[in-house]
């Protein structure tokens, strides 16, 4: 567990970047434990600046290494295991699904399961350390200047698929009422602006309704169990397999492992905007 003053807080973009960015976010931990985390995916890519010691991620390959300072996380298909390496501060930026694609300016899909290094990007970006709203207020200066640089915009079709599968509501037009021409299109389109497929989001959040529900503090298995229902898993074998594919253990493993920034994260990060 960590020790010292760990502290975990989100901020509301201001409404001109709204359309894109979901929330910022500052975490700092003067003395953490060393314990590997499981960050479980969110549907959500981030931009992430770390003021403190790098994080080391672990790589297909088993070996941890060292992350950059300055990183864009793509959508996530499968956990990002880590562990710290000193005193810990980060500030990040968590987009909409649909909200980095201007940001980046590459199809998201080039992000996928990937954490690109933004140190160039970022050259001159210092946030104050040990100061949430310094650091989220000299954030939204810089993306707000990136911005109106590149005219970021959204696409309807793609966001109105996402704000259904968020509510957990029908797509718009089933996949079984579109002409495959239109699918195809729309796989296009999301593998550009997402970097996943529209089912995939859609699996990703409800697999994101039953952890929500695992990450806080009390919660058992039965617990799990009939949010797994409510989110829409037929059985507990199907919600198990879920929780192997995106976080690479069971439920019951995560929640007594699992401490600082993944749980901060967990517990605080919501599906619904």
């Amino acid at each position: 567990m960590a020790s010292g003053e760990e502290r975990y807080q989100e901020f509301a973009p201001p409404p001109a970047l709204r359309p894109f960015v979901r929330t910022i976010w500052t975490y700092a931990a003067p003395d953490p434990s060393p314990t590997i985390q499981r960050i479980a995916p969110d549907g959500c890519p981030e931009l992430v600046f770390d003021l403190g010691a790098p994080y080391a991620e672990q790589g297909e390959d088993g070996l941890f290494r060292l992350q950059p300072p300055a990183l864009f996380a793509g959508q996530m298909t499968r956990p990002l295991i880590m562990h710290p390496t000193g005193p810990t501060e980060l500030v990040a930026v968590r987009f909409e699904p649909d909200g980095a694609r201007d940001f980046l300016g590459l199809p998201l899909s080039t992000a996928t399961d990937r954490r690109l290094d933004m140190v160039e990007r970022l050259a001159g970006f210092a946030p104050p350390p040990a100061d949430p709203e310094g650091q989220v207020a000299a954030f939204v200066t810089w993306l707000e200047d990136q911005r109106r640089r590149t005219a970021w915009r959204i696409d309807p079709v793609v966001r109105a698929e996402i704000t259904a599968a968020e509510a957990e509501a029908p797509a718009p037009a089933p996949v079984s009422a579109r002409a495959a021409s239109a699918q195809r299109a729309l796989q296009r389109r999301f593998a550009d602006r997402v970097g996943v497929s529209p089912r995939l989001l859609r699996s990703i959040f409800r697999f994101r309704r039953v952890f929500d529900h695992a990450a806080r503090p009390g919660e058992d298995v039965e617990g799990w169990l009939e949010a797994g229902l409510q989110a829409g898993y037929f059985d507990q074998p199907q919600m198990a397999r879920d929780f192997r594919r995106f976080l690479g253990c069971t439920a019951t493993d995560w929640a007594r492992d699992q401490h600082a920034l993944a749980r901060a994260i967990a517990s605080q990060a919501r599906v619904a905007s």
